[in-house]
């Protein structure tokens, strides 16, 4: 017997494996989405999509957390015809309705109301305690950011208005218990959070919860926002996905993804900025884009308005003719040199 079989024989922890064999590492799914640029933002790859861990989507109130949430659940569950929803609710914002505009069946979604954050921990530490390798669950919680501790609680009945301390410490124990689990019983899950801004003469968003939600985070978004108009009406929204921090993708990128009143998300939101940085497509004159052809640099023939640019038919031959999907995957994730040195920071300002 060799030490390595030796040492794999004495171990009494369940799983210890040879790195090449361990299926933590060897069996890691990921589930592609409809919106190419949130499979970017995820894994940055168009082909890629949500894996196990926690998904932090912090900001402001009213920027599409809870969507975005619905969304990449929507997709997990669609991959699995046998994936349950394990839904933590603080804030009862998300009506049946809204479920079901997402495509989910609502009668795979197990809804747990809970008030504080010592709740959430027992009950979820429990859940993926219970919880086999082989299940499909993904878990969402809306949100921490609206969750108080069992200490202000009760401080609250006491009618005690002393500061509570307890908080971010609770928080940081949720996370570093669930961490593993997600991991080892391959396990998404997506809580939304909230952000406030720092106090200085140039503040920035930061995520609320402590330090604790960053060293456990396998991703985490911070979305802002800029209004969509046509004159002087709002026609929706762009939301830009600032990636705070990612295992994937090149922490600091901005992702543009495009929300209208009549057509919810748009799906194919976003690429038209980085087509154009990177020369896969023009814009001829005003109010107009073509493809481009890769080989000769000309602009090919069919001028379209730009909002058929989002539309299924524009894009498939850009993504079956030329290296575009390459081009996104170089320039957003981790360990590919860009193609070209682009900046799209000018066209991401937020709201």
């Amino acid at each position: 017997m060799g030490i390595m079989d030796k040492l794999k024989k004495n171990s009494k922890i369940k799983g210890t494996e040879v790195l090449q064999d361990s299926i933590f590492f060897t069996e890691k799914d990921m589930v592609k989405t409809d919106v190419p640029m949130i499979n970017v933002a995820l894994s940055g790859d168009v082909d890629g999509g949500l894996t196990s861990g926690l998904t932090v989507l912090a900001g402001p109130s009213k920027h599409f957390k809870t969507s975005f949430a619905l969304l990449m659940a929507s997709a997990y569950m669609n991959e699995y015809p046998d994936a349950v929803m394990l839904f933590y609710d603080s804030e009862f914002g998300s009506p049946q309705s809204y479920f079901e505009s997402f495509g989910i069946d609502t009668q795979r979604v197990l809804h747990t109301p809970i008030t504080d954050v010592e709740q959430l921990k027992f009950d979820v530490v429990n859940q993926l305690e219970n919880i086999d390798r082989k299940d499909r669950v993904i878990v969402v919680i809306d949100s921490i950011g609206n969750l108080a501790s069992k200490k202000e609680l009760e401080d609250a009945l006491n009618e005690k208005s002393v500061a509570d301390m307890s908080r971010a410490k609770a928080l940081k124990g949720l996370f570093r218990m669930v961490t593993p689990y997600l991991t080892m019983k391959n396990i998404p899950l997506l809580a939304i959070n909230h952000t406030y801004q720092e106090i200085g003469l140039f503040p920035k968003a930061i995520v609320s919860g402590g330090t604790g939600i960053y060293y456990s985070a396998d991703n985490i978004w911070i979305i802002g926002r800029r209004q969509n108009k046509k004159g002087t009406e709002i026609k929706g929204y762009d939301f830009v996905i600032n990636v705070e921090k990612s295992r994937f993708v090149k922490e600091k990128s901005k992702i543009p993804v495009t929300v209208s009143w009549e057509g919810g998300i748009e799906s194919y939101s976003g690429l038209l900025e980085v087509a154009l940085a990177g020369g896969y497509v023009a814009k001829p004159s005003m109010g107009w884009y073509a493809r481009v052809d890769r080989d000769s640099g000309e602009i090919m023939d069919g001028k379209v308005r730009e909002k058929d640019t989002l539309k299924k038919e524009f894009w498939d031959p850009i993504f079956a003719d030329t290296d575009f999907a390459e081009f996104l995957k170089s320039y957003y994730s981790i360990g590919h040199k860009p193609m070209l040195d682009i900046d799209l920071e000018s066209s991401l300002q937020e709201e």
